[in-house]
């Protein structure tokens, strides 16, 4: 009697349904859990054939299946398990899992049908296939949104490559012309500064001051115009790449003689250019031309940026470590909010009024004074003038 009362325990709290029907498929037994499952009462379904919890086909399909086992054998669901449709008193379906047992009972047979409910399976089964059908969508956008990306990519591509090419020729076209230009403005420079030569040559016994006067402007003009021309070569090969350093072993204090010979030439009325060298050797190893353009740069802006009546330090120093060379004037010096554009290409400064200039000389030596792997430092004050220092380190 005890281990009746816990079998009808265990089945009256059971999770999944238990029905037993006879061998004519007459409910026998419902336990509360497949009630329910299929909303009945077990009075309405107790001693009715188990079909009724059927949708068709299989209601009309059962009691042959039960007969035609009970004649072969031929288990179809029995003792195996599969996967059915139940049918609510509502008329609401849902699916569920059935295993079905045979026992032998009192000289009678009873089968048993074991229930599990599989709604919520299935409900996750269906918000799979959404996701995954989403899923599928959403790759199928992106893959195609990609195939557009790189379309546009490649037609940017495309774009970008004839955009070069075209700067590459417009490059081209730029260096031949400034090549050209450059020689077709040197030839008529030369001759008229030959002629303006001449002119003063042949007017010396005139003795007119206006003569020497205007002589000097076509000099000092045909200048400017020089050194414009060499400052936009000069830029035009850097910008091609064609500029490197050649390094070689020369005389530092040999060439510092010669430039401020030179510059003082063109000098402004008593304007002296004093040079001085600081070190027991005068040997460096740099680019020889292109540390004479700097400097000439340098000693060039202090003597067109001075006044007359001026001093102009130049300066070299050779010590175990370090090359320095120094220009200092006494001229407008350099505004403090111009300071940082200095070296920038086609900047000036701007107190520099009607002075004749560029712009480049600077961005040039910063660029040349790189090339050589050294750097420029100034210091500058509108009261004090101006201080260019450029060091190389001693290779």
């Amino acid at each position: 009697m005890e281990n009746a009362a816990l079998l009808k325990a265990i089945i009256e709290n059971a999770i999944d349904g238990i029905i037993t029907i006879d061998d004519r498929g007459k409910v026998e037994t419902i336990n509360p859990a497949a009630c329910n499952l299929f909303g009945y009462t077990p009075v309405e379904v107790i001693g009715n054939n188990i079909n009724m919890l059927m949708p068709p086909p299989y209601k009309e399909h059962h009691d042959g299946y039960l007969n035609r086992y009970q004649h072969t054998g031929d288990p179809h669901i029995i003792g195996i398990g599969r996967e059915v449709t139940g049918l609510r008193k509502d008329g609401s379906m849902f699916p569920f899992r059935l295993g079905v047992s045979e026992v032998q009972y009192s000289g009678r047979k009873i089968y048993n049908g074991f229930i599990h409910d599989l709604s919520r399976e299935k409900e996750a089964e269906e918000k799979l296939k959404e996701y995954a059908i989403h899923l599928e969508e959403l790759v199928e956008q992106r893959t195609l949104s990609l195939k557009e990306t790189v379309k546009a990519l490649q037609q940017a591509k495309e774009e970008v490559s004839l955009s070069l090419e075209k700067e590459k020729e417009l490059g081209q076209l730029k260096s031949r012309f400034v090549s050209m230009a450059s020689h077709e403005f040197r030839t008529p420079l030369s001759a008229i500064q030959l002629s303006a030569s001449l002119i003063e040559k042949y007017a010396q016994g005139f003795e007119s001051p206006n003569i020497s006067k205007h002589i000097a402007k076509i000099k000092n003009a045909v200048g400017n115009l020089t050194t414009i021309l060499n400052d936009f070569l000069s830029l035009e090969k850097l910008e091609a790449g064609k500029v490197e350093a050649t390094f070689s072993r020369f005389d530092l204090v040999k060439l510092g003689e010669e430039i401020a010979e030179e510059m003082q030439v063109v000098a402004k009325q008593n304007q002296s250019i004093i040079y001085q060298h600081t070190g027991v050797t005068s040997i460096i190893n740099l680019d020889q031309n292109l540390l004479k353009n700097c400097i000439f740069n340098l000693v060039s802006n202090a003597i067109k940026y001075s006044g007359e009546n001026t001093f102009i330090e130049f300066n070299t120093e050779i010590n175990d470590e370090t090359c320095i060379i120094t220009v200092k004037d006494n001229g407008i010096g350099i505004p403090e909010p111009d300071q940082k554009h200095l070296f920038e290409a086609f900047f000036r400064a701007h107190n520099t009024g009607n002075i004749p200039g560029t712009g480049l000389g600077l961005n040039i030596v910063a660029r040349y004074t790189n090339l050589m792997n050294g750097k420029v430092d100034f210091k500058s004050s509108l009261k004090q003038g101006t201080i260019f220092t450029i060091s190389f380190p001693i290779q």
